[in-house]
């Protein structure tokens, strides 16, 4: 698998994913991540996550539904989580494999192409 740029990933579709297949490696991993802005790994390596602050709850929530969206027509879903009423964070991983595909790093650059509610900024990222 090789390390994509933004537009290219979001050129491409997810492809379903029923397990049977590695993980990406923990280096090929961070050499994508450093393709795509505000993206951190979490649980060990596992996952990728953004955050964000939005304007207001309902900006938070017109965000997901972009999300979703997008999400579902690719049928590779992420976590979604709302905190304080604007604190948002979407967490990706492939479950079938235990860890992160190439569907990860697809939608995360696809919901990067998402404008959120004009004051929204990536909040510092922590593991």
């Amino acid at each position: 698998m090789d390390v994509r740029n933004e537009s290219e990933l979001v050129q491409q579709k997810c492809v379903p994913c029923e397990g049977g297949v590695e993980p990406c490696t923990l280096p090929h991993s961070k050499a994508q991540l450093g393709r795509l802005s505000g993206w951190y790994l979490t649980h060990q390596g596992e996952r990728i996550r953004k955050d964000w602050t939005v304007k207001h709850f309902m900006a938070g929530m017109e965000f997901f539904e972009q999300v979703a969206k997008i999400a579902e027509e690719d049928g590779h879903h992420p976590d979604l989580h709302l905190a304080a009423y604007r604190n948002v964070s979407i967490e990706l991983w492939t479950h079938a494999i235990g860890g992160l595909s190439e569907n990860d790093f697809i939608l995360a650059a696809k919901i990067d192409q998402i404008e959120i509610d004009g004051d929204a900024k990536p909040a510092s990222a922590s593991e």
